[in-house]
């Protein structure tokens, strides 16, 4: 049977929404998952964010755009009070760069100072999702008695600004914290300096200090911490 040309009209439109309708989402589905949050990586004592190289190449093989990496660099000899300032600077250009509302940090040995004073002190909690330590000096290493400078004397067990900064609650705030340790850190002495009240805090294998940030089993762990 020949059907007229407003009938025909009407059966292709109840076709076309017939097709809308199944392909509607469910009530209460989720929207589709965000991009990665951006990753600002916060390096230690006479170092730069170059070391990183071999982590940010990771994140950035797994998916993380360049855009969402940033291998960050600052004067190691100023306070970490001074640094976290500047840090502070840094996640509001990144967040401003990308889009994003909070971002991640990750962080090497004196690193992880800086960062915990801004999410401790100049509301960075609100703009950090994940934070992360490796091999971080939390309650102080005996090493920085071999170096000099107010960022050193900060390092020392005991100090008058790790007390502030470890006065209270360790891990502030609604970010996410996590340490990771090495029985082998040389550097860091105690080795329970790292771990922090309040944080996923994790043994490695028998690393060196400098092999943290490279080991491919601790990028693993770091990578499903911050994911």
């Amino acid at each position: 049977m020949r059907l007229s040309r407003r009938a025909a009209l009407g059966a292709l439109a109840a076709a076309a929404l017939a097709g809308l309708t199944l392909q509607a989402p469910a009530a209460g589905a989720r929207p589709a998952a965000a991009g990665p949050d951006p990753i600002v990586f916060v390096h230690g004592w006479n170092s730069s964010g170059s070391t990183w190289n071999t982590m940010a190449g990771r994140f950035a093989t797994d998916g993380w755009p360049a855009s969402h990496l940033s291998q960050w660099s600052y004067n190691t000899s100023q306070s970490n009070a001074t640094t976290a300032s500047q840090l502070a600077q840094e996640i509001d250009r990144v967040l401003a760069a990308t889009g994003a509302t909070k971002v991640d940090v990750v962080t090497h040995s004196m690193g992880g100072l800086s960062s915990r004073y801004y999410t401790k002190n100049l509301g960075g909690s609100a703009k950090v999702d994940a934070w992360v330590s490796l091999g971080g000096p939390n309650h102080g290493t005996d090493a920085a008695y071999w170096c000099g400078g107010p960022s050193c004397t900060e390092m020392r067990p005991g100090s008058t600004f790790l007390n502030a900064l470890n006065s209270g609650d360790e891990t502030p705030g609604a970010s996410r914290y996590a340490t990771w340790w090495s029985p082998c850190d040389s550097v860091i002495n105690p080795d329970s300096s790292v771990a922090l009240s309040g944080a996923t805090n994790t043994r490695t294998a028998c690393l060196g200090h400098s092999d943290l940030h490279a080991d491919a089993t601790v990028y693993g762990q770091v990578k499903s911490f911050v994911g």
